[in-house]
């Protein structure tokens, strides 16, 4: 079985991700750490985010099972990443290791932004879980909190919407709903409230 989960940031498809793999005994990939983890390195790197020929090789270098992810959810990662993945040719390198992923048996769950509509259109379960800007901003200022941070709730709504702008309108896998996702709204849910409407879903639709 194949669960493809995509939304915006701080939406909390990852965190959704996570407890739906451990329910029903499948494998999880959050495929943002990916991207996070090709933008972590050309920032590492000091090459401007755009090289695309550097991008492309820190994408093909990657080494998932090496991957610290504290360090790659910081907030100047995530902001990187979110330029990063608008390049077709990181995108066309990661392809084939998310699909590779998500066929090995029993079956995975990927979380991202593209899952449902290019890396496993044909996932037995789709789900779109997105929240209002204000709301993913509030989430996502308590993490940065807990890391140190001072940035405003102003500062991270500001970027939210900024990042939902690169991720809906890029010209390659824009961040979009899937004609047969299920809308899972998680604004104002606890994540017990999300996680229980997510195991609803897939319990409703899984194949027999």
């Amino acid at each position: 079985m194949i669960i493809a989960i995509d939304g915006p940031a701080a939406s909390g498809k990852g965190t959704l991700g996570k407890r739906l793999a451990a329910h029903f005994g499948l494998r999880h990939l959050d495929t943002g750490l990916l991207y996070r983890a090709v933008a972590k390195a050309m920032l590492e790197a000091h090459v401007p985010l755009t090289d695309v020929a550097q991008a492309t090789r820190a994408a093909a270098q990657l080494d998932p099972t090496a991957f610290d992810e504290n360090a790659l959810k910081a907030e100047g990662v995530g902001k990187a990443a979110s330029i990063v993945s608008a390049i077709p040719a990181v995108r066309a390198e990661l392809l084939a290791f998310q699909r590779d992923f998500a066929a090995q048996p029993p079956g995975a769950v990927l979380d991202g932004r593209d899952i449902g509509t290019v890396i496993c259109p044909q996932a037995d379960i789709k789900i779109y879980v997105t929240a209002s800007p204000e709301m993913r901003a509030a989430r996502r200022v308590r993490e940065f909190r807990e890391q140190g941070s001072a940035l405003t709730e102003a500062d991270v709504l500001a970027d939210i919407r900024s990042r939902d702008a690169r991720d809906m309108g890029r010209a390659v896998a824009p961040l979009r709903q899937a004609d047969d996702a299920h809308l899972l709204d998680t604004t104002g849910l606890t994540i017990e409230q999300v996680i229980a409407a997510g195991i609803a879903i897939v319990e409703a639709h899984r194949p027999r």
